[in-house]
């Protein structure tokens, strides 16, 4: 076997080994997955009938460094109880079944995609078909102010890394069409549910740039004129990969600061934090109501 079909080898035995143990700790079999980004964690704290897995105890799953991040793995369901949504009728459905990756590993920790994209691979073999990806980002559209949320129609990677290179899972497709990044229809329905529930959004295409220094006011303005809404040190190779494995994804962004050189303020990761602890209620609110809105289509 040559050197690649050999490092697949190994990636798919480490994914086996994952799932296998996580299995061993829950019969929950979800088809949604969240991601939840920098400062925004709180969200796993929703669930119910809910199992908690600490991913230093999961075989070869990648450890976060970064605070903000807890490394947990929660399976559980959020109810609908208290979370109308009138796209859906009473009693249809009491709860909605959810795999939450409670923080996660930047590029700018490991230097390795391997690793960032792991969990992806591990929630493709848990059977996850939709995926709501987060992060804390920079707005660059003057537009935009901290504690905005930001649906993500599109993305610019200025790191120039791709996590397809060099591998192919079992499961996935890899190929040089690139498919949309983000489901359309999930962007719909998530627009539809914050309208229906009157909370405030944006849209706009999310800059991936590998960190972990705050980009530069000439960087800042060379990615504005590229076409960027926000800018942040995330989210990019997971969706690339859960693309490629078919997973229909979705991406919203919680505009925690102002990008270098829009702002007197200096940036602070403790600014992250700070404001994606103020708009924790709306942005738990969006993504239960969103979590039901698709989950009529699993």
């Amino acid at each position: 076997m040559s050197a690649s079909g050999n490092r697949q080898q190994a990636l798919a035995n480490q994914v086996s080994e994952s799932v296998e143990f996580l299995r061993s700790k829950t019969s929950s079999r979800p088809a949604i997955g969240i991601v939840l980004g920098s400062g925004l964690g709180g969200f796993g704290d929703l669930l119910i009938e809910k199992t908690t897995v600490d991913t230093k105890t999961i075989p070869h799953y990648p450890r976060s460094s970064v605070p903000g991040h807890a490394g947990k793995i929660h399976f559980g369901k959020i109810p609908q109880s208290g979370i109308p949504y009138s796209g859906i009728a009473d009693g249809k459905k009491k709860s909605a079944e959810l795999l939450v990756f409670q923080g996660r590993v930047h590029f700018y920790e490991t230097n390795d995609l391997a690793q960032v994209v792991y969990p992806i691979d591990v929630a493709a073999a848990l059977g996850i078909k939709k995926l709501i990806v987060t992060n804390a980002g920079g707005a660059i559209n003057r537009q935009f102010a901290p504690g905005d949320l930001m649906f993500i129609t599109d993305y610019l990677n200025m790191t120039f890394k791709n996590p397809l290179r060099g591998r192919n899972p079992k499961g996935a497709s890899w190929n040089k069409t690139l498919r949309p990044a983000f489901s359309r229809a999930m962007l719909a329905k998530a627009k539809d549910a914050a309208r229906e529930n009157g909370i405030p959004y944006k849209e706009g295409v999310y800059c991936w740039t590998k960190g972990p220094a705050y980009e530069s006011a000439a960087e800042i303005q060379m990615i504005d004129k590229l076409g960027a809404d926000a800018v942040g040190m995330s989210t990019v190779p997971e969706v690339i990969v859960a693309a490629e494995y078919g997973i229909e994804v979705l991406g919203i962004s919680c505009i925690t600061n102002l990008a270098t050189g829009l702002s007197s303020e200096k940036l602070s990761h403790a600014e992250v934090t700070v404001v994606a602890n103020r708009v924790k209620q709306n942005f738990t609110t969006l993504v239960s109501k969103i979590v039901f809105a698709i989950g009529e289509d699993v």
